[in-house]
């Protein structure tokens, strides 16, 4: 909400949302040490408060409502922010979609962070889409789709069932590298103490700037070296799912053989036609060691 100053009267002093509500928690804080039984004895007198000014609130407004001259100075009065936060603390207004998605974005936060990244949204289309950008570490790594998929988009659908297009934008903020870091590309969503890691490689067999075809299970990925970064596609191109193992490769661009499409080995992300992209695996560097999780 906004910490613009609502003027409640012309002929009153400005009153701002922020001072009612640090008011209200210093009340809260001098009770904190009172008993159980007197704490639960101001809880019972502070709900059946809240009891009467919900339905004070809703009659009110359902008496608006049946009158349509008054619905607009109703609307224009939800627009002040202390209407607005105290209609939707006793649940008479709902969230709005974007703060709902905000809701859920603030669930795997925490996960992204921990990885040195992060999320923010970019737009909400009506009727059911959203765009969102990929921040920090999370932004332009190849395990960025696995962490969309898996993290982001289940938290949006979650809280939002209206929403079933989510879309990522480009031009995030990219985190500086940890040089002594030697597990990369490990999106948060993919945790390291869950079962499926398979050994695939040691990492000095993986060609830098280039790529190494290996087995996992029945699928067959394409590994890449970047420094001490390593990537994992499947060995299938994003526009008709044709091998790309027999493609060049120049500058970390991988060319499908078939029908030309370019492809960046370093974040998977299809230079031809951007809205696709490479198919990612999570990849793990442990000492010499590279293990793959099929996602």
């Amino acid at each position: 909400m906004s910490a613009t100053a609502k003027t409640i009267s012309e002929d009153e002093n400005v009153v701002e949302l922020d001072g009612l509500l640090k008011d209200i928690q210093s009340l809260e804080t001098l009770t904190s040490d009172w008993d159980e039984q007197q704490r639960n004895t101001l809880q019972a007198l502070k709900q059946a408060h809240d009891d009467l000014n919900k339905e004070a609130f809703t009659r009110l407004i359902r008496a608006l409502k049946a009158e349509p001259a008054a619905m607009s100075v109703l609307k224009e009065a939800v627009g002040d922010e202390v209407v607005y936060a105290v209609l939707r603390y006793h649940g008479i207004l709902k969230p709005t979609l974007h703060e709902r998605v905000e809701d859920a974005l603030d669930s795997v936060r925490p996960y992204l962070e921990s990885h040195g990244g992060n999320v923010e949204l970019v737009e909400i289309t009506q009727p059911d889409t959203v765009i969102i950008r990929l921040l920090g570490a999370c932004d332009g790594c190849p395990a960025s789709s696995l962490t969309l998929s898996e993290g982001v988009e289940k938290a949006i659908k979650e809280y939002c069932p209206e929403i079933t297009t989510i879309k990522k934008a480009k031009g995030g903020v990219t985190a500086a590298p940890v040089s002594d870091v030697r597990v990369d590309f490990v999106s948060p969503f993919a945790r390291s103490e869950d079962a499926g890691w398979v050994f695939v490689c040691e990492l000095d067999s993986i060609p830098e700037n280039k790529i190494k075809v290996s087995n996992v299970g029945n699928n067959e990925v394409l590994l890449s070296r970047f420094d001490n970064k390593v990537t994992c596609y499947e060995n299938s191109c994003a526009h008709m799912g044709m091998p790309l193992d027999m493609g060049d490769v120049n500058q970390g661009i991988l060319v499908c053989p078939h029908h030309g499409f370019e492809y960046s080995l370093q974040t998977g992300e299809c230079l031809t036609a951007p809205e696709v992209q490479l198919h990612t695996h999570a990849v793990r560097v442990i000492g010499n060691k590279v293990e793959v999780k099929l996602s």
